[in-house]
């Protein structure tokens, strides 16, 4: 499967808090930009390293560095600009890539409607946001976009996650890992996340 739910008790606690219903549009951003961090933070445990020679105060030492990794991270509209800053944050170098995906919501089927890529994608590690994985349209979609413009490495990052959409992205996109601050427990008939954090784009935005 490829979404791994975190359990630490930091991601929990936040995810909680986010689900009050009354709980302020600045203090709903600021918490989904400290799980965008946290997640980020497991997202990227594999990255390589490699050894390098520098100049400390006590003399020539060895250190640690990433090894080569170059990425891009890629919110899809509009509400994974949310977690933006958050990942950014974390990969203060990385390349800011979007992708514009609504969601019909009489048909629940994704429409895109713009994409601003990084270039050299084959070379690039690509982190998707989305702060829900509902049906998986939207993550499916931006993904294979992703694909054919020639990424091969590609992580999503999302804060609540339905086994519906976890299905559908991994009969979609089996090669794509994505990690979920929370995994609740079904889908309503409008398409919306059960117990959910409601709209995160209105709550983000300000717009609900």
């Amino acid at each position: 499967m490829p979404v791994i739910e975190l359990k630490h008790p930091l991601v929990r606690h936040k995810i909680g808090l986010l689900r009050e219903e009354g709980l302020s549009t600045k203090s709903f951003r600021e918490i989904t930009a400290e799980l965008g961090r946290l997640l980020t933070y497991e997202a990227t445990a594999d990255f390589p390293l490699e050894t390098v020679r520098v100049q400390c105060w006590s003399g020539p030492i060895d250190v640690p560095r990433l090894s080569g990794k170059k990425v891009t991270v890629v919110p899809i509209l509009r509400a994974g600009l949310g977690m933006l800053d958050g990942v950014l944050d974390t990969i203060p170098n990385a390349k800011v890539s979007v992708v514009g995906i609504a969601r019909n919501h009489a048909t629940l089927q994704p429409e895109p409607y713009v994409d601003r890529l990084a270039g050299d994608l084959h070379a690039r590690t690509a982190i998707v946001l989305d702060p829900m994985l509902a049906t998986g349209g939207s993550m499916n979609s931006a993904i294979a976009l992703l694909k054919s413009r020639g990424a091969t490495d590609i992580r999503a990052l999302v804060l609540v996650a339905a086994p519906e959409g976890i299905a559908a992205l991994t009969a979609a996109h089996p090669d794509v890992r994505c990690w979920a601050a929370a995994v609740d427990s079904r889908l309503d008939g409008n398409g919306y996340i059960i117990p959910g954090l409601g709209d995160a784009g209105d709550r983000i935005f300000g717009t609900r």
